[in-house]
């Protein structure tokens, strides 16, 4: 095994029809501002069913234009879970708001409605805006999550960074039934990449149209959305405090061609999955439950070590993988247990289920490029691991 290459936990699959588009832009006029990226974003509404969709430069910024279009303000409240990377919080906190927290279930390691339904019960003041964060490629139960919110008058933005190509309840991810924006990340380990890059969808065209202003600077030269009639042709209006968070063509043009195999991508994941399933049913091990209302993207392979029938630690486990060059990871250290947030008050404990499958999760590799013999040795080591 020591000779053996490097499997990482994810990673993107290039072809060459991606680096000719690519290639393609950066010998074309526009390198930004041209026309690749309403391509791309017209290719994901597609994908989703969704009337909108605005592309930035990554899911933290679409996140965070996705809070600003639904007004959040210095002052206000989000609630999201802990089982994610901090961005899902820390856009609430950019914009000068409160964060506090719902704890996961233990199934699908996703926002848990009873304790969201719990928490609204006992809470003082309710949250201007829920994050629920669709964990490994399944969407949480945004059935009861979007219901809850409903009755609550709570807007919802869906963090769906795992999950482009996933389903729920029949429809696919990103078609906002039970939402306000939903919001994908196309990071390299992701299922389909554009270097870095994000986008939000969301059947509400006002929405968009604020989301699209927040990403260059709140200016605009639609004359829909100018606060004054212009006579001269080169003027614009700057209506909003913006940022720029625009993502470029190159980025767009690889999103166009990537996800063009996007069904390929999901079906070869669905695929190692099974045979992880197979392969590791007699482990020691906790493996990942799949919601039956849910078809994942399988962003994902979260185990985890079942410290009731073996005396191995995670520590363990995460060493023997990585010394026998296998990238396994961990997903997600929760957000509450951070140094900043712990200076905000929060304090280990507080959402005890997140902390409990923190303390077991381990990330094993799963991707496009990843092949049966490579799969065979991670399930051959991860078995010597756990001995």
């Amino acid at each position: 095994m020591s000779g053996a290459g490097f499997i990482p936990y994810g990673r993107q699959d290039i072809s060459e029809e991606d680096i000719a588009a690519v290639v393609d832009v950066l010998r074309s006029d526009f390198l930004t501002q041209g026309p690749q990226v309403p391509t791309f974003e017209s290719a994901i509404a597609e994908v989703t069913g969704a009337a909108h969709a605005v592309a930035v430069n990554s899911a933290t910024s679409a996140l965070h234009v996705a809070c600003l279009a639904l007004g959040l303000k210095p002052g206000g409240l989000v609630w999201t879970a802990p089982n994610t990377f901090v961005a899902s919080a820390n856009v609430a906190r950019l914009c000068g708001a409160e964060v506090d927290f719902v704890d996961i279930r233990d199934s699908d390691y996703c926002m848990d409605p009873d304790a969201l339904e719990a928490k609204l019960a006992q809470a003082e003041r309710k949250p201007d805006i829920l994050i629920p964060v669709h964990f490994a490629g399944q969407s949480a139960d945004m059935k009861r999550i979007g219901a809850i919110a409903k009755a609550h008058d709570i807007r919802v933005i869906e963090d769906a960074s795992h999950c482009i190509g996933g389903r729920y309840d029949g429809q696919p991810i990103g078609a906002c039934p039970h939402s306000d924006i939903c919001v994908f990340s196309f990071h390299p380990v992701k299922i389909i990449t554009t270097a870095e890059g994000g986008l939000a969808t969301t059947q509400d065209k006002p929405l968009a149209d604020l989301m699209g202003l927040y990403r260059s600077h709140g200016v605009t030269r639609d004359p829909d959305l100018m606060a004054r009639k212009h006579a001269e042709p080169w003027e614009y209006d700057q209506v909003a405090l913006g940022l720029n968070y625009r993502m470029t063509e190159m980025q767009a043009a690889l999103g166009v061609t990537q996800t063009a195999r996007l069904e390929d991508f999901i079906a070869h994941r669905h695929k190692m999955a099974r045979r992880y399933d197979a392969a590791l049913a007699d482990l020691p091990l906790i493996l990942p439950w799949q919601n039956p209302d849910s078809h994942s993207a399988l962003h994902l392979y979260p185990i985890l070590i079942d410290t009731g029938k073996t005396n191995r630690t995670r520590r363990e486990v995460f060493d023997h993988m990585r010394a026998a060059s296998i990238g396994v990871n961990v997903h997600y250290q929760p957000v509450h247990t951070q140094p900043y947030y712990q200076s905000l008050g929060f304090r280990p404990g507080d959402f005890p289920v997140s902390e409990w499958v923190y303390a077991r999760a381990l990330s094993i590799p799963l991707y496009h490029g990843l092949t049966e013999a490579m799969q065979d040795r991670v399930i051959e080591t991860l078995g010597d691991a756990l001995r």
